[in-house]
């Protein structure tokens, strides 16, 4: 299998006259930061899915919306791809560069532009921190609800990219469901403002189609997020399993009695021995899985909750129960699950962090088939879940120095990819689909879905130029996959092919 984009045409890579580029682009955008020599560009080789590099041809880091409309009518005139990029923090390659292209860094766009208190919302650049938007809000008692693991580093105009989630999505939803209005350029230099700041918004809703649609459509500039009242109250739960099993089957009881928890996380045993060895959170390490259930609203509301959670979690099998006694336990306990992921790197060379979702009911079945291709190809498993919604993020744990590894790592995470749509899930749920699951994208989509995504790609980018090659796969490569029907002999939009 491979998932890497191939830039080359009949063989051959585009011509494209970089010294030439160079030379317009610093005559076009006099002051801004141009990145050409080989150590600097070298460390814009790859996202957070650092298994994959590519050397981009230049990178560009503007600070004003002017001079990315400058750069994108350039990109536009000379056919150059342009990638956007963030904080660089995305897990499926989305952000990996072009050979052959530009890297459109919108780090210097980190600005909180305004913060309306009373109406419950901030207008931020897209290269602002999702952490600190809430820390900006705090003094008003409010915040800003999703908040991925890596919200001390992302940048809100990726989670808007990637539509991403967090621990606490399960009750406050996804970054679709906490914005209001984004200000995007498309890649002709067209400022459009989507959504609105109003309640409503009338005719098609594009601000949920530009809503993890992962660059491919326009470069967002400016977002409107939506601010929520912090909690009066929030109390954290630690129960204990000693199956897995039964720890998936608690989640779809605390569901099914109409409980929404803030939040309902999953880990097994080697993540939580991994996450107590680097932050002493208080995991039990003997566990075989925990979960961590928040509850928060009116203080009556959650004691009343947090007694019938305790109550569901004992009857389907937890070994213990613990309440965090106090706001600073409460911040250990979340601490220890966001930092699953680094603290599962410390215990192994490489890691290949999935993220598939699942039907809450199918979470038992899918833990044991993961266990099974576990054992079946030699490679350990940490599972971290977000256990109430369905998104699981199994880490595959691999030695990308010992041969073979990493071609079993690819393999067991495309069989849990395919196992999620054969359950009726999705082969995302948070971290996009950018290079990483572009074969699986051929697996869960027919040939008419994957033909209107295109058509919807060609209709904001008929030159096919920003971040070509990502999210939705080539026919051609689904008819290789043997995932698409080819239509008289032919396939659909031939001219994609080129990428």
């Amino acid at each position: 299998m491979s998932i890497l984009y191939d830039e080359r045409v009949d063989g051959v890579l585009p011509a494209v006259d970089r010294a030439g580029a160079l030379s317009q682009l610093r005559e076009l955008l006099p002051g801004v930061r141009i990145l050409h020599e080989a150590e600097e560009l070298r460390p814009y080789e790859c996202d957070g899915l650092s298994m994959y590099r590519t050397t981009p041809m230049l990178v560009v880091l503007p600070d004003t919306v002017e001079q990315v409309r400058t750069l994108l009518k350039f990109a536009w005139d000379q056919g150059i791809p342009i990638v956007a990029r963030g904080a660089g923090t995305g897990l499926s390659g989305g952000a990996l560069p072009l050979e052959k292209g530009i890297l459109l860094v919108m780090a210097r766009f980190n600005r909180i532009l305004a913060l309306d208190a009373d109406a419950g919302t901030a207008t931020v650049q897209p290269g602002v921190r999702n952490l600190a938007i809430s820390q900006a809000a705090a003094p008003h008692g409010l915040y800003y609800a999703p908040d991925p693991s890596s919200q001390i580093a992302c940048s809100i105009g990726g989670n808007v990219a990637e539509n991403a989630g967090g621990v606490h999505c399960l009750k406050y939803g996804l970054t679709l469901h906490n914005i209001l209005q984004i200000k995007v350029l498309t890649i002709d230099g067209e400022l459009l403002t989507l959504g609105s700041e109003a309640l409503d918004c009338q005719g098609f809703d594009l601000l949920a189609l530009f809503t993890g649609s992962e660059g491919m459509l326009g470069i967002v500039v400016e977002i409107t997020v939506r601010l929520l009242a912090s909690p009066h109250s929030a109390k954290v739960m630690l129960a204990s399993f000693d199956d897995v099993e039964k720890a998936g089957g608690a989640v779809a009881q605390i569901l099914g009695a109409g409980i929404i928890p803030a939040g309902l996380e999953m880990m097994d045993n080697l993540a939580i021995r991994a996450a107590e060895d680097f932050i002493h959170a208080g995991y039990p390490v003997e566990a075989a899985a925990i979960l961590l259930c928040e509850l928060d609203g009116a203080q009556l509301d959650v004691a009343e909750d947090s007694q019938r959670v305790e109550a569901i979690l004992l009857a389907a099998g937890a070994t213990q129960v613990r309440v965090a006694k106090d706001e600073a336990e409460r911040q250990r306990f979340w601490l220890g699950r966001k930092n699953a992921f680094p603290a599962v790197g410390r215990i192994s060379p490489d890691y290949y962090c999935m993220d598939g979702t699942i039907p809450r009911r199918e979470l038992p079945r899918v833990l044991k088939r993961i266990a099974e291709l576990s054992a079946s190809f030699g490679l350990r498993v940490a599972n971290v879940f977000h256990a109430g919604d369905g998104n699981m993020h199994p880490l595959i744990l691999f030695d990308a120095n010992t041969p073979g590894e990493l071609e079993k790592a690819e393999a067991i995470g495309a069989k849990i990819l395919e196992l999620c749509v054969e359950v009726g899930g999705t082969i995302t749920g948070e971290h996009g689909v950018g290079r990483e699951k572009i074969n699986q994208m051929c697996t869960q989509f027919n040939s008419d879905e994957l033909e209107f995504f295109h058509a919807i790609k060609a209709a904001f980018d008929p030159k096919r130029l920003l971040n070509p090659g990502k999210n939705i796969p080539t026919l051609q490569r689904c008819a290789e996959f043997g995932a698409m029907h080819i239509h008289a002999g032919q396939l659909p939009f031939p001219e994609l092919e080129r990428f």
